[in-house]
């Protein structure tokens, strides 16, 4: 009876209630299904706000276009890099359906505040006089830009928690033991991103209209009562989801070996070490651990007899006898932290992309600004220029994953068609192209300017907003090769008992590249100006920026980071199951 028991659990999972989560009633696309649709809310109510908040700043809070940029950059890194923190705490102390409830709330209050803000005039700067185009708009500041950073970060902090948690929670559904389970994974990851851009549809068209036509307070509102209906809906999967047990904090873990490595390799070995005997001999790695066939962490810890040979420092932290019982270490834990200093590499080698994707919330948009945004009769918000991309998403999304997907596997003879690290390399090339792509486009759109005499005129430059379409275009594609991409080879190449935090990475790589567009965009001013000659990012208006040379030192800086992702990827060992056969 035992056994029969054991076997209709699944081992290291529970429900809602806290109960052994039961094969057949809990996990599968069902539970998934919830999480999708989340994520289509959870997604609109962020982007509608992000799309079109350079405006926002620039028009009501009257902060300059650089500062407005550097400010987007800042809260959207901010937000992407706490989804560390939301990885973190569904690992080492709550679930990811904790952590997603609570984030929820948290991004709640955060809307509240800005709505609130939006709705009252007193609340914000006063409103620049037309009278006077000599005399600069006074900037939000004190309480008032107290108020609207409190709201943003607040925001931020929800959103990190909301995008360190879902998409976990929603890829622990699937068994990864069997084929169909990890078929289906790839299946969840393609269509998280699909929802992504449903959400992301409605925001950048609909809401961003409602908040050039109707006023700012509809838009956040809006994102309010959005996030508000994705709880319900959330908790309405409850007793379909499997839920993880939290493992304890991965980053003592990683802490602990690191540290036991070091005091380690200052003394003397052990002859008399049973593990170093076997550690300076081939330790190949077991079967089941290539195959990635184990079902939680207590079972992989029993397949590691020895330390493998790579990353051979860190096995000091084993076949030495330890300073203190404290940071005695088991090879399990070794060999855990050698697959995240693994992924390190790749993790990096994002960082430039998403550097050119953070130019579609601020340059981009202030180039469309510019143009001739007029369809027929209607005028197009700047802020809805992302729909390219995102209807090109959703229509490539399903395309990929049952018509590419299961072409590649019928070519490749492997279980996934095209391995995780091919994709992103796929997305990093477009990166490339787009900001050369981008650089032609503002070549043309300044000739236009200067041919028409609207050189220093705030008039729409007789040219059409769809060239800016053109650079959307190639960086949404960017986007879905390499988010998908990414999402699940940190999900599938990670320890168990880090899975979360490791998913995180995926948008902590959007922080660092938003945060990297900030320092770029603060170098190339400082380093371009001077008594001569003004910073390529400064002037009247963007047509006296030499916007064109920055996205050219884009372009560069893309090729170099995609040799350096070439030479990391090149020399990867997947460890996972289906992974790269």
């Amino acid at each position: 009876m035992e056994v029969e028991n054991q076997l209709s659990t699944w081992d290291g999972y529970v429900d809602w209630k806290n109960k052994p989560a039961v094969r057949g009633k809990h996990g599968g696309m069902l539970a998934a299904s919830f999480v999708l649709v989340v994520e289509v809310l959870e997604n609109l109510a962020y982007l509608a706000n992000a799309s079109n908040l350079v405006l926002y700043l620039t028009e009501f809070m009257h902060f300059s276009p650089t500062d407005s940029a550097n400010s987007v950059t800042n809260f959207m890194g901010t937000a992407f890099l706490l989804a560390l923190l939301g990885g973190f705490l569904s690992d080492a102390f709550f679930t990811t359906y904790h952590i997603y409830l609570i984030s929820a709330v948290i991004e709640f209050l955060g809307l509240v505040i800005l709505t609130v803000q939006a709705r009252s005039g007193s609340l914000k700067p006063p409103k620049c006089n037309p009278a006077t185009p000599n005399i600069p708009c006074q900037q939000v500041h004190g309480a008032k830009a107290a108020m609207l950073f409190l709201g943003l970060y607040l925001v931020a902090l929800g959103l990190g928690g909301i995008k360190g948690s879902l998409p976990s929670h929603g890829a622990e559904q699937f068994d990864e033991n069997t084929p169909r389970g990890r078929k289906q994974r790839s299946t969840f990851f393609n269509y998280f991103v699909f929802c992504l851009s449903c959400g992301a549809l409605f925001a950048v068209t609909l809401v961003v209209w409602i908040e050039d036509n109707k006023g700012w307070e509809w838009g956040f509102g809006i994102s309010t009562l959005t996030i508000l209906l994705s709880i319900p809906i959330f908790f309405g999967g409850s007793t379909f989801y499997r839920n993880k047990i939290p493992n304890g904090s991965p980053l003592t873990t990683i802490f602990k070996v690191l540290v036991a490595a070091m005091l380690n390799s200052c003394m003397a070995r052990s002859p008399s070490n049973a593990i170093e005997s076997m550690a300076t001999s081939p330790s190949p790695t077991p079967p089941s651990k290539q195959e990635g066939s184990i079902e939680n962490h207590d079972k992989v810890e029993e397949t590691y007899e020895s330390p493998s040979r790579s990353l051979k420092f860190l096995n000091r932290a084993v076949v030495n006898i330890p300073a203190f019982d404290a940071l005695k270490c088991s090879v399990q834990q070794v060999e855990d932290v050698k697959i995240v200093i693994r992924i390190l590499p790749i993790f990096i080698c994002t960082f430039m992309l998403n550097c050119c994707l953070a130019q579609l919330s601020t340059f981009s948009v202030q180039q469309a600004a510019t143009m001739n945004t007029k369809l027929g009769s209607l005028k197009v918000p700047p802020a809805s220029l992302p729909v390219f991309p995102v209807i090109f998403i959703m229509i490539l999304a399903p395309l990929y994953d049952h018509l590419i997907i299961p072409f590649a596997r019928r070519v490749t003879k492997s279980e996934t068609g095209i391995t995780h690290l091919q994709r992103i390399g796929v997305g990093l090339v477009l990166s490339i192209v787009a900001m050369a792509v981008a650089a032609l486009v503002e070549i043309k759109r300044k000739r236009v300017a200067a041919n028409s005499g609207l050189h220093d005129s705030t008039k729409p430059l007789p040219i059409s907003f769809f060239w800016i379409a053109l650079q959307y275009l190639f960086l949404g594609s960017a986007d879905l090769f390499t988010l998908a991409g990414l999402l699940e080879f940190f999900f599938t190449e990670a320890p168990v008992s880090m899975r979360s935090l490791a998913t995180s990475l995926s948008w902590a790589s959007l922080a660092m590249g938003y945060y990297l567009s900030t320092v770029i965009v603060s170098i190339v001013n400082n380093v371009t100006g001077d008594s001569k000659h003004k910073p390529w990012l400064s002037g009247r208006n963007l047509n006296h920026y030499h916007l064109e040379r920055f996205y050219w030192l884009m372009c560069a800086l893309s090729t170099l980071n995609f040799l350096h992702y070439l030479f990391w990827a090149v020399r990867y060992k997947y460890r996972s199951k289906g992974s790269n056969k």
